[in-house]
């Protein structure tokens, strides 16, 4: 379940490293490992921490505060929108979906393009990056805090938006 900006699931966004495995941990076995990114674009020294059986990447930032959730689309847990499912779907459907809310709201509020062309929802706190599944891709979102929405593409290590 998805409530923008404020959490995805169990995860809220602030949330320590250890909060994070304490909130997963009576779902999966290994709810989290970290490792100190060494990433030479990131100007906030970010920790990463990844639960491999749930298919999500975290992100903290340097007071290793929650700063960005990311969802394989191959493995990870389906999250909702507006009841729409945002993991794993063919990336057209969901942008022109996209589209299309922001055709219901206040002009040039709601849609926006990161790295790569990933439309990004400033309404829901979400870009929509895409991840290879053989010759498919698929929607890899990530999702933001409201801090994130002046700059969402600068708010995370260029690992965040990478095609997977």
């Amino acid at each position: 379940m998805l409530e923008p900006f404020e959490s995805v699931g169990p995860l809220r966004f602030g949330m320590r490293p250890e909060a994070v495995t304490t909130a997963l941990g009576g779902i999966v076995r290994n709810p989290q490992r970290h490792t100190r990114a060494a990433l030479s674009l990131d100007r906030y020294g970010t920790v990463q921490g990844e639960c491999w059986e749930l298919g999500l990447t975290f992100f903290y930032g340097l007071e290793e505060r929650l700063r960005g959730i990311s969802v394989d689309a191959l493995k990870g847990p389906q999250v909702y929108a507006d009841g729409v499912a945002l993991v794993g779907r063919t990336p057209s459907e969901l942008e022109q979906w996209i589209v299309d809310r922001a055709g219901i709201r206040e002009p040039f509020s709601e849609l926006f393009y990161a790295d790569l062309g990933a439309p990004g929802s400033r309404s829901l706190g979400v870009v929509l990056g895409v991840q290879r599944a053989g010759d498919r891709l698929l929607t890899r979102p990530v999702f933001l805090p409201t801090d994130a929405m002046a700059a969402p593409v600068s708010f995370l290590p260029s690992e965040a938006w990478a095609i997977h």
